[in-house]
């Protein structure tokens, strides 16, 4: 087992669950995806919530290892009310494959610093103005301090990943840092592109947030000394779910509303698609392009059953059970955009 600079385990018990991804509609008028995606993150995250909590607080004392010039950026940065979805499944796959240690709470840290960085980098390229319900860095204190933060905060991730005794590990970290920053560069490239295509749409998203999905519940497992069929059915576990999560939250994008999300909207459709009013494509696409959309949420929920399946060949767990759980709560944000009359 890969060794952690601190050495804290802890394992779950066993039991074992049926799949589930039962149909179920709800509007999206009508149920905050917030409150939803909430309640569903809160009962997956009880199997591993101590060493979620350990992660949270961890994060937050990174800002100390920079210069106290930067510090306070740093912290404005580090100081997310994210759903921590990354961090989860590397412990939960950590969980499945024989038990969460401390190193699994090292690389949860690491896989979140790497996505905190992605978003900096994120709301400079949309030009957002808010996320999380709080003003952006950018919008703050402009894009040019907000780039080389970014770029501190990848740094640092990577520089963190070196401490593991097993040097494949921090080459999957690169890797994965690497490719994420590659989709955001294809997608910037395609940005005016009316005849993007779903496959290369798909290239794009897994490039850009699945991997980095993936990558977390490969390594959760790499660092129990898992076989090569589990640290793999893992990795494809973390892009099924990844890819479905990007795309609910591109759905969301369109058809969401910021009093809900916390979150600047319209931004990736613009990028994508056309440079113009964000408002009035939202709206045109939820009147005019309202199968697009369902077409969308149906590839989504596939994609989940797809993640579901890759689980087949692991050991009852309760980790395994939250895997699950987190797959059908995704489901369940999906299944909440239907039109009211879908």
């Amino acid at each position: 087992m890969a060794s952690s600079p601190l050495n804290l385990a802890s394992s779950f018990d066993i039991k074992k669950r049926p799949s589930i991804l039962e149909p179920m509609r709800v509007s999206i008028r009508s149920t905050p995806v917030r409150s939803a995606s909430a309640t569903s993150l809160s009962r997956v995250a009880a199997a591993v919530q101590p060493q979620l909590d350990e992660v949270s607080a961890r994060i937050a004392q990174q800002a100390s290892a920079f210069d106290p010039a930067i510090n306070g950026y740093v912290t404005y940065a580090l100081d997310s009310n994210g759903k921590r979805l990354r961090p989860l499944v590397t412990l939960l796959a950590g969980g499945a494959s024989g038990g969460v240690t401390n190193a699994h709470v090292d690389l949860a840290v690491i896989v979140e610093l790497i996505h905190l960085a992605t978003l900096v980098h994120d709301d400079i390229m949309d030009e957002a103005e808010r996320r999380r319900g709080q003003p952006t860095l950018n919008a703050r204190w402009g894009n040019a301090l907000s780039v080389l933060l970014g770029d501190s905060l990848f740094a640092h991730a990577v520089d963190l990943s070196t401490r593991f005794d097993d040097a494949e590990i921090s080459r999957a970290i690169a890797r994965a840092t690497r490719d994420v920053c590659t989709g955001e560069i294809i997608q910037t490239q395609r940005r005016f592109d009316l005849h993007l295509g779903i496959e290369e749409y798909l290239r794009i998203i897994e490039l850009k947030t699945a991997t980095l999905f993936a990558v977390a519940a490969e390594l959760g497992a790499k660092l129990n000394d898992a076989s090569a069929s589990h640290v793999a059915a893992l990795k494809n576990f973390g892009r099924h779910l990844g890819t479905a999560y990007q795309i609910y939250d591109d759905c969301v994008d369109l058809a969401g509303r910021e009093s809900v999300t916390g979150k600047t909207l319209g931004t990736d459709l613009c990028q994508l698609i056309l440079e113009g009013d964000s408002a009035s494509v939202s709206v045109l696409l939820q009147t005019s392009g309202m199968s697009a959309m369902e077409q969308s949420i149906a590839a989504g929920i596939e994609r989940l059953r797809t993640a579901q399946a890759q689980l087949e060949a692991l050991a009852p767990s309760d980790s395994l059970e939250a895997l699950h759980l987190l797959a059908d709560g995704i489901a369940a944000m999906l299944r909440s955009l239907h039109a009211p009359n879908a």
